[in-house]
């Protein structure tokens, strides 16, 4: 590069050029163009705009010493590197310079692109201020744990290329981070977007070190965002192409434009932006569009389905014009598995091009004649011929030595344990398993014991210390040990004493384990065996010699069987291949009990009879730098350790002269196998070098819990190191990059050569085990050579108790496929893994079967996710050695979750932008989207007992909801990439087309009649008598006369007695009393009687006042329009929703009690009616007053079409409408119930309903009346102090007919579910019900009302006689279970004879959810997947038709199809009076007028506004017509219209309750272009964050959206109405109002 460069004058440059160079923009950014290329195009654009200017030269390339310097200048900076980072305690474990380099170039690459910019999730301030949390380490925590992605606790280091070369770039002077060479040229000339401000930071709120990259920026500071904007912003950031339709704009495809808040360019970088205006209006010449998104919501105006071609073709189908007309295609689509979209294969994918691999093997097993043919035998040479010589050693916690165990002493307490064991004191025999229990800081008992077992021929099960219950793992070992048929327990007695108990002393019995007998191994409670007692079963080679568990990827736990012959041969090996010889002094870090710390600290070592030191964990934790004194004071030979260790002796490493390695001539890497612990080798050896330590002393191992030691490098041989490409590992290819390369890439180091008498292969993963190309990574398997196999022809290994997967993982046999599949006759054992072999024969491990993820076709290794998220800076954030990373597998295929501890002084603003710098990272260097990143508190991770992260533990916690997060990301729409394509709905297809693929089918149509409802003229002999039925006032008249002391109207009071009660006289005299007080003038009110036609408020509590006011209003000829009465206690609420409707129905007057009147005009009520600009209230009548005068009601309604009352209800969409009903309909609905539900005198209806509107209004106060029926009423309020006065109002009365809501059937849920015994003590009994009707405008809850039969089964209540109604606003009564119980009587038949006495019962079908949103219909069987149960909602009631309409083409429906229910009633409404909140009233209008377009087109129909289905059943009415079913799916107005289907509310909530008990209520509405959930939580606060993964899962799984807003609040914020239905639309309108008051509000990316 020459020193001097180009500057553009770019207020020269044309428009078109302008928008020449956003294309190019789009070309690089998408791949499609290379670098170079670029460049070469851009150059070529700008050249006659281009001046000279001086530029200073690249830092690094003036500095040819960075990359070409001479190694003893990289060894002089690698120390004093060294130096610095041992004064200043950095933590350079995970530090790999490659790799950081490559992540901040991502990083950089990632800020010249459109990046989603989103609010912060909003947290209520209880979650801000976390406790203190107990168990916090020092304050130096990355020292005290490492990361773990399994068993092992290995640190995940790397190291650069070369390890002692420094990083070859520059300071970024925009960011101060150390960014490659080859971007200061691109970020300087590439033009960037200015970044959006959120609402609480600007960019000079940045410091210099964290300001991301920007060119452009403002300094003004916008004014805080309300909720509705930011929502209203979001999703255009995150679904790439779709904006807000107020936005007519075309997309910022090229990244140029300016943010609505941002100011002018700032003028000393105004030379490298371009003019947002100019490039629009250039841009406006050429449409471009940016890439659409999988997971975006259709427009209303285009629907484009998401296809998969490339973006550029699809910026170029944009540009086409669509055909006038669209072929004919199907009207629907399957939505079977295959639709859901699997990651297309990606043709440019590196493949394996090299010949098969071969079978390798070792070097033969050396010939010896003194080696020990067992374990036993070689502890009792060692004991015999030198008893005094040291066996083990303990270490205490200040690094002294504790104990000395010698071979004599072994060897005679083995035996003591062996016969106290067989003694039959404990009664153990030979081949049984019995539990060693020892904590890690007694490894002299342990290996006794161990001994003692072998000796004794028992099988040794080694697990940890239970200190309680929910200890990670704790019931896994639990249910090994069952599994094992363990039955004892070894232990000591200072281990006894830490063991939970009882009450009694006794250990206590911890979940999921065995009973278990606990036996002493201490010296004073073993039993002295006689002289010359030799066991009597003596140990034989095919004899088990001890079971290791290990766990699994997903959590389950295994006990890895080891015969005593292949331990034996084991010991062999290693003893062989690492010349282990009995003047050796071991010092062992590890693990004893399990793992190589056991197969090389305590069997091969005492095989070969040398000493060991071990060195407690908590003595590393305390003092990790005594184990080098150790070694130093001892002069040990051989050391093993982990990368954890050598990590944490450095990070505490002082100047201590005393330290000197040059004894060690071995040092084992137990995680040497894992790539990135070889950064902590390479700067452990670079800082004790000069202390005696050779190079060639590190030796890393391969180690499985299946194969054991698969290899080890031997000492003084040379290691071999390369550089594989990150890209061709994710498709399993093998590809070395060079030095040079800016390539992600991981360093691999061999892990030595295969082990003597061995033989390895390396197969494919999945399927059958086929040999492996060279260029190819596969699982490693091993295999003892045909001379020295075992008894049984194996390693001698297996799972204990699973044969089928023991056949798998112990006998696989390699296949090779270009051999004609010739296979090998010997078994391998599958080691787990994942690698190569290289030319030489040397094995290098890129990770472990149980650490791959597979994401879209591509294999990730959790290690080098984790490497990449320890890779951003700053990092102080987050603790560096506590991450999990795993997958989860979500939509049919698995997702990146990233579970990191947080350090409890970082804000939240810091820990979002680390966060969106982590997801942005993993995507760059592995090109794959983080599902979830969670940050826990301090110490939140499960730890496995010596300090490492339990994976599976954390994965557990992680779907059960369990993790306690403090912070939370989730990025579904940039992750799941596999969503089913969006319907694409055919709008030129009209109803005659459907019409015509209807009769070629020769479906039936969808439509069914009630019962015929004759005429009342051609029934009734006098015109009088037809009066009757046509006005309730005149059949009240009537029953007073004839019928004057029977009891209409019996209201119960809190304690189940009548409290008021009015017989057909009282109701007369007292509706009469009340007609003269409203039409006696002139009143103490001032104003003029009441005129015929005046709209008056009924304002009454549930009773029987508001039937009187009811009828009182009719006699006087007024309109009645009952209305709630305003809370007294939450006035704030009520009071406007009541003062609306007052305002909207033009009442002239308010008719109500006192208590109601004292609240309407109390000064609370009157403040608040003042902020709504409205001084008082119409005037009020008091229904106790007395008319001054006695005026004669003789009022008659000229005609039944005259306005009878009105009806107003908010409906669940929000909309506050009145329906107006005549006097006819209101007959009519009273006739259809009482023919239907079989209502007469004798008869006694128990109503629990909310009495203002709907049924509910009519069965209150019109049915009773009408059908002369006794209504026994009870107040629904009165449930809420006592739940049984349902209960015993209904058994007391001996109720055969009920009405109630689905709130009452709620509260009775809760309050009576642990006390129905106790009631049926007491006598209560529903045995006679014969009909328990629940009353709902929605779709019937099908659980619920199964749940409410089943619990009331035991007193009596048939499961037939529940049943349920469907109505609206257009017509309160479609449908309604007719009688089914009992027989009718005289009188009923003699009134109807055609009505009949049977009718069939309420019917369920299972339907698949798939098609419902297809507008389908598809019945399944139970249990199906995607299946639904749906309830029958009653028979359609006499003189109705109901047909099924398609709401677009307003045709009618086949059976087949999901459409609107269309009604045509003689009790439908007139029409709507007033709508508040909707369209218009005229809009509204055409709900009650719609006509068909195919089929029926003359008969005017009511449009319910609710989706549903009609279904021809096998059963027949009493007429044996067979039955058609209505069964009701959805409200219409409620639908969520997402990727062009309709999903309907109730489905989707009904999913996020059953995700997590911790979800008491849950509601869903659409917002901006968003699906937002808002779920209750139940339970304590800081379990808010674990729901929004859980809702997010459930969502994805069952229903294929991704919820764009997860909102968690308390529980009863979700708003209901009287009838228990939830109020979506008034939630919505708080939550977007900020006044819903969340827990914790997350935004899905």
């Amino acid at each position: 590069m020459s020193s001097a460069s180009q500057q553009i004058q770019f207020e020269n440059v044309p428009l078109e050029v302008k928008a020449k160079l956003a294309e190019l923009d789009i070309e690089i950014s998408e791949g499609d163009i290379t670098q170079k290329g670029y460049e070469k195009k851009r150059l070529k654009l700008l050249q006659p705009y281009m001046t000279k200017t001086k530029v200073l030269v690249n830092e690094s390339k003036a500095r040819p010493d960075l990359n070409n310097g001479s190694n003893a200048n990289r060894q002089r900076n690698t120390k004093a590197a060294m130096s610095k980072r041992r004064h200043s305690r950095r933590d350079d474990r995970y530090r790999s310079d490659a790799h950081t380099e490559a992540v901040l170039a991502a990083l950089a690459k990632r800020k010249t692109k459109r990046i989603p910019v989103l609010p912060i999730p909003v947290k209520r301030q209880s979650l801000m201020v976390h406790g203190v949390e107990t168990n916090i380490e020092s304050s130096d925590d990355d020292l005290q744990t490492d990361v773990s992605t399994g068993d092992d606790d290995g640190s995940l280091t790397r190291r650069s290329n070369d390890s002692s070369s420094p990083s070859s770039t520059a300071p970024s002077p925009v960011t101060g981070q150390r960014v490659p060479p080859s971007l200061h040229l691109n970020l300087r000339e590439h033009i960037q977007q200015p970044m959006k401000k959120s609402d609480s930071k600007t960019m000079d709120d940045y410091s210099p070190e964290t300001r991301p990259f920007t060119i452009t920026s403002s300094s003004a500071k916008p004014p805080p965002t309300p909720l509705t904007k930011k929502l209203a912003d979001i999703m255009p950031q995150i679904l790439p192409g779709s904006r807000p339709l107020s936005q007519n704009l075309p997309p910022d495809v090229a990244n140029i434009t300016m943010s609505a808040n941002s100011g002018p360019p700032a003028s000393s970088n105004s030379n490298f932006s371009l003019h947002g205006a100019e490039v629009t209006e250039a841009l406006q010449k050429k449409v471009l569009s940016s890439r659409p998104s999988v997971g975006s919501i259709n427009d209303e105006q285009e629907n484009m389905s998401v296809t998969k071609v490339s973006d550029k073709i699809q910026q170029l189908l944009l540009t086409l014009k669509r055909p006038k007309k669209k072929p004919l295609a199907e009207y629907f689509q399957d939505e079977q598995e295959e639709l859901l979209e699997n990651t297309t294969v990606d043709e440019n994918a590196p493949k394996p091009e090299g010949p098969v691999t071969a079978v390798r093997e070792g070097e033969p097993l050396p010939s010896q004649t003194n080696i020990p043919h067992s374990i036993e035998a070689a502890i009792h040479r060692c004991g015999s011929a030198n008893p005094k010589a040291p066996c083990l050693t303990s270490v205490d916690l200040n690094g002294k030595t504790a104990y000395t165990l010698t071979y004599g002493k072994l060897l005679s307490r083995m035996y003591r344990v062996a016969y106290t064991l067989l003694h039959k004191r404990h009664g153990l025999q030979a081949g049984q398993r019995v539990a060693l229990v020892f904590p890690n800081s007694e490894p002299i008992p342990f290996t006794y014991s161990f001994y003692g077992c072998l000796l004794a021929g028992l099988v040794p099960v080694v697990v940890e210390v239970p200190m309680s219950s929910s200890d990670p793992g704790s019931s896994q070992l639990g249910f090994l040990l069952g599994n094992c048929g363990v039955k004892a327990a070894l232990t000591t007695e200072h281990c006894m004493k830490a063991l939970p108990k009882t009450e009694k002393g006794e250990v206590a019995h911890l979940k999921g384990w065995p009973h278990l007998q606990w036996v002493m191994i201490d010296s004073r409670n073993l039993l002295k065996n006689p002289s010359g007692w030799e066991p009597a079963g003596q140990s034989v080679t095919n004899q088990l010699a001890y079971i290791e568990y290990k766990t699994c990827k997903l959590g389950s736990m295994v006990g890895v069987v080891h015969t005593r012959a292949a331990i034996h041969r084991h010991c062999r090996s290693v003893v062989g291949a690492l010349r282990y010889n009995p003047g050796d002094i071991m010092v062992n870090l590890l693990d004893f009990k399990r793992g190589m710390g056991l197969v090389h600290g305590i069997l091969a070592s005492m095989f070969s009879g040398m000493h060991v030191y071990c060195i407690p964990y908590a003595l590393m934790k305390q003092n990790p730098i005594q184990w080098l004194n150790i070694i130093t004071k001892n002069k040990a030979s051989i050391a093993l350790v982990k990368s954890r260790d050598l990590h944490w002796t450095l990070a505490m490493q002082r100047d201590n002269a005393n330290v000197n390695l040059k004894t060690l001539r071995m040092m084992l890497i137990s995680d040497g196998a894992n790539p990135w612990s070889i950064g902590s080798c390479d700067m452990f050896l670079a800082e004790f070098e000069k202390r005696g330590l050779h190079r060639n002393v590190i030796s890393p191992c391969a180690w499985s819990s299946e194969a054991l030691t698969v290899s080890i490098k031997r000492p003084a041989t040379d290691a071999h190191r390369t550089a594989l490409s990150l890209h061709d590992m994710s498709h399993n290819v093998i590809h070395e990059e060079t030095p040079t390369s800016q390539t992600p890439s991981v360093v691999l180091q061999d892990c030595g050569n295969i082990l003597p008498g061995c033989k390895m292969a390396v197969v494919r993963m999945e399927g059958e085990p086929n040999l492996c190309q060279t260029d190819e990574i596969g699982e490693v398997v091993v295999c003892a050579k045909p001379g020295d196999t075992p008894v049984n022809g194996s390693l001698g290994s297996w799972y204990y108790g699973l044969k089928g997967i023991s056949e798998r993982v112990f006998k696989s046999h390699p296949v090779d496929e270009n051999n004609h599949r010739r296979r090998e006759q010997a078994s391998f054992v599958r080691t787990g893994l994942v690698g190569y072999l290289n030319p030489s024969g040397r094995l290098f491990v890129t990770g472990k079967t149980d650490g791959l993820i597979q994401i879209s076709g591509r294999v990730l290794n959790a290690d080098d996710i984790v490497a990449t998220v320890l890779a951003i800076e700053p990092i102080r954030f987050v603790y560096r050695g506590r991450i999990a990373v795993f997958g989860i597998s979500v939509l049919k295929d698995e997702r990146l979750v990233v579970v990191v501890e947080q350090k409890p002084d970082c804000s939240e603003d810091q820990c979002f932008k680390w966060m969106s710098n982590v997801i942005q990272a993993v995507e760059g260097i592995h090109n794959v989207g983080v599902y979830c990143l969670s940050l826990l508190a301090p110490n939140g991770l499960p730890r496995t007992p010596l300090g490492g992260v339990h994976l599976s533990e954390t994965r557990s916690r992680f779907l059960d909801g369990d993790l306690r997060p403090r912070n939370i990301l989730m990025s579904p729409h940039q992750c799941v990439v596999n969503l089913p394509k969006p319907r694409q709905k055919h709008k030129d297809i009209g109803a005659a087309s459907v019409l015509q693929g209807q009769v070629v089918t020769g479906v039936r149509l969808a439509e069914s009649k009630g019962r015929s409802l004759a005429p009342l003229m051609e029934e009734e002999e006098s015109f009088e008598k037809t009066r009757k039925f046509q006005y309730l006032s005149e059949i009240l008249r009537w029953r007073s006369q004839s019928t004057p002391d029977h009891a209409l109207f019996s209201q119960i009071g809190p304690k189940g007695t009548i409290s008021h009660q009015l017989t057909c006289m009282q109701l007369h005299k007292k509706a009469e009393r009340i007609a003269q007080l409203l039409l006696s003038p002139p009143n103490q009110h001032g104003m003029s009687a009441l005129s015929t036609g005046d709209n008056v408020a009924l304002m009454f509590p549930p009773g029987v006042e508001l039937v009187a006011a009811f009828y009182g209003c009719l006699y006087a000829g007024c309109v009645p329009v009952p209305v709630r009465p305003p809370h007294a206690r939450s006035l704030v609420s009520t009071l406007p929703t009541v003062r609306k409707i007052i305002e909207i129905s033009k009442v002239v007057a308010i008719l109500s009690c006192g208590p109601v009147i004292r609240t309407l005009r109390s000064k609370e009520a009157l403040s608040l009616l003042q902020t709504i600009h409205i001084m008082t209230w119409p005037p009020m009548f008091d229904i106790d007053e007395s008319p001054k005068k006695r005026l004669p009601i003789s009022y008659r309604p000229p005609t039944p079409e005259l306005l009878a009352y009105i009806d107003f209800s908010i409906t669940t969409a929000g909309t506050l409408a009145g329906i107006k009903m005549n006097h006819c309909a209101a007959s009519n609905i009273c006739r259809s119930m009482k023919l239907q539900c079989e209502l007469y005198p004798s008869r006694s209806v128990a109503l629990c309903l909310d009495p203002y509107s709907g049924l509910g209004l009519a069965l209150w106060c019109l049915s009773s009346v009408f059908s002369g029926h006794q209504t026994i009423m009870l107040p629904p309020l009165e449930l809420e102090a006592n739940p049984q006065l349902w209960l015993q109002t209904v058994s007391q009365f001996k109720v055969r007919d009920a009405f109630l809501s689905y709130a009452v059937v709620e509260q009775c849920m809760k309050g009576l579910t642990q006390q129905i015994m106790n009631l049926k003590e007491r006598g209560m009994t529903l045995s006679h019900v014969r009909t328990c009707v629940i009353v709902a405008e929605e779709r019937p809850r099908v659980q619920l009302t199964s749940n409410f039969t089943k619990l009331f089964k035991d007193l009596g209540l048939s499961p037939r006689a529940v049943s349920t109604t469907f109505g609206c606003r257009v017509n309160v009564a479609v449908c309604m279970q007719p009688a089914r119980l009992g027989i009718l009587s005289e009188q009923i038949i003699a009134d109807e004879p055609n009505m009949g006495a049977s009718c069939p019962d309420p019917t369920t079908v299972y339907v698949d959810m798939r098609a419902l949103r297809n507008d389908r219909v598809a019945l399944v069987e139970k249990g199906s997947p995607h299946s639904l149960c749906l309830m029958e909602t009653g028979k359609i009631l006499p003189g109705s038709k109901v047909v099924i309409a398609d709401p677009d083409t307003l045709g009618q429906c086949s059976d087949s199809r999901l459409g609107e229910i269309w009604v045509s009633s003689g009790h439908t409404a007139q029409g709507y009076y007033a709508v508040y909140g909707g369209e218009g009233t005229d809009t509204y209008q055409t709900h009650f007028q719609g006509y068909l377009k195919t089929g029926d087109t003359k008969t005017q129909y009511a449009r319910t506004g609710f989706l549903g289905f009609l279904k021809r059943t096998e059963l027949t009415s009493a007429t044996g017509e067979r039955h058609d079913a209505l069964y009701v799916v959805g409200s219409l107005e409620e639908t969520l219209e997402l990727r062009g289907m309709r999903y309907h509310p109730i489905d989707i909530e009904n999913s996020v309750v059953r995700c997590s008990s911790k979800i008491s209520e849950c509601a869903v509405f659409h917002s901006t272009n968003l699906l937002v959930v808002v779920v209750e939580l139940k339970g304590p606060e800081n379990t808010a964050l674990d729901l929004v993964p859980l809702v997010t899962n459930v969502i994805l799984e069952e229903h294929y959206l991704i919820a764009g807003v997860v909102a968690v609040a308390d529980p009863g914020s979700i708003p209901i109405n009287s009838r228990g239905e939830k109020q979506r639309m008034h939630l919505r309108d708080s939550f977007l109002q900020d006044q819903l008051d969340p827990i914790y509000v997350a935004y899905n990316m």
